[in-house]
């Protein structure tokens, strides 16, 4: 096929058929199949009334499942999951997800599980097996792909918050000293003489660093929740950090006994209702016994119901007592989130900037907090 060949190939799948693509181009076999599926989930009119392509899902199960089948044939698994959550958006078939036979059907990620969660109360017996089967399976491999840098990046966060500038012998860190003093080489008696030594705390297996992550599980915040529970997971398995996990909405909720498993962790949550911000943070400042050696996560689209001063004098309170607090507007790989502005400008006058944070970038976050240091902010752009 020739390069202008491909070209309007791809032209003709992007724009449709019938009179609407100018390609002169027609798609037979395989490419016909794809536009086929294009077709049933982009082909309806739009509620604006744009839109030429005459096909559709409709509510059949059968051709939901069928069509489910179609595009993880013709397209690769990160299509796939765009064109699964478009299809949940634009068709409503968040009900066809209640059926354990679409499930076993679907392509999991961390956008499906959010809709999972969702739609946990009204889910049938029947089906809550097969759907705690799929957000297991995404919950395992978001742990593989975080958990060895998570653990990696704040043991030595924490080796370095604990060491000491004056060590007992058995508790210096023969490296870093070294390192620390290679210009007192003295090469006639070929050793180095240490003028700081540098060592770690004598309590290397006590619990050095308390965490307290803070969830807003409103619904927009479904990816957030997700990344912050398998988190949660990975902190409370390190033993020098004491992690507490708590998640609300106009309720708060303590989920920190359910960390062995985030799947537990997640369906204890319900995504959507209200936010009481203030109500949360009143409960982890209750929780705090260690100011100087606690860190407080919240994370929240900050859009306050509760008593906006209040929270504000919280987290004033807090920072003021040594607490570590660090404001995320989002816990996901999806963009720059929609917050409150006003409410995200009065915790960065507090010295608390709100800022959004990819999963991979969640790791250094926690290891600048840990360590007192300057927080990596990103640029959010506008």
């Amino acid at each position: 096929m020739s390069g202008e060949q491909e070209r309007l190939r791809r032209w003709r799948l992007v724009l449709g058929g019938d009179g609407a693509d100018g390609t002169g181009c027609e798609l037979r076999g395989q490419d016909a199949a794809m536009d086929g599926a294009l077709a049933a989930l982009y082909g309806g009119r739009r509620p604006d009334g744009e839109g030429s392509r005459k096909a559709g899902l409709g509510a059949s199960a059968p051709n939901v499942a069928r069509w489910l089948g179609d595009i993880r044939t013709y397209f690769p698994t990160s299509v796939v999951q765009v064109m699964q959550r478009d299809a949940i958006e634009r068709l409503g078939l968040s009900a066809l997800l209640l059926e354990p036979e679409m499930l076993e059907a679907v392509e999991a990620d961390v956008h499906l599980v959010g809709t999972l969660l969702s739609l946990n109360k009204v889910m049938p017996e029947t089906t809550k097996e097969t759907a705690r089967a799929v957000v297991r399976k995404v919950v395992e491999q978001l742990e593989r792909q975080l958990s060895t840098r998570t653990r990696a990046t704040l043991s030595g966060a924490l080796d370095r918050s604990a060491r000491i500038s004056r060590p007992r012998h058995r508790d210096i860190d023969w490296d870093r000293t070294i390192r620390a003093n290679l210009k007192n080489y003295l090469p006639e008696h070929r050793t180095v003489v240490p003028e700081r030594l540098i060592g770690y705390g004598r309590a290397a297996q006590s619990v050095k660093k308390d965490v307290v992550l803070c969830i807003d599980q409103s619904g927009s915040m479904a990816a957030s929740v997700v990344y912050a529970s398998v988190f949660g997971a990975v902190l409370a398995s390190m033993r020098a950090i004491a992690t507490r996990l708590v998640v609300f909405d106009t309720a708060v909720a303590d989920l920190t006994d359910e960390l062995d498993d985030p799947v537990d962790v997640l369906f204890g949550t319900q995504l959507g209702g209200g936010t009481d911000i203030n109500r949360a943070l009143a409960y982890c400042q209750s929780q705090i016994t260690r100011p100087a050696d606690t860190v407080v996560v919240l994370i929240s689209d900050l859009y306050e119901g509760g008593i906006r001063d209040e929270m504000l004098k919280r987290v004033a309170a807090m920072k003021a007592a040594g607490v570590q607090f660090v404001a995320l507007l989002a816990l996901s790989d999806e963009g720059a989130p929609a917050y409150d502005r006003e409410h995200a400008a009065a915790l960065a006058a507090l010295g608390a900037p709100a800022f959004a944070c990819t999963p991979d970038l969640f790791p250094e976050v926690m290891a600048a907090a840990i360590e007192k240091r300057p927080l990596p902010i990103p640029d959010m752009g506008e």
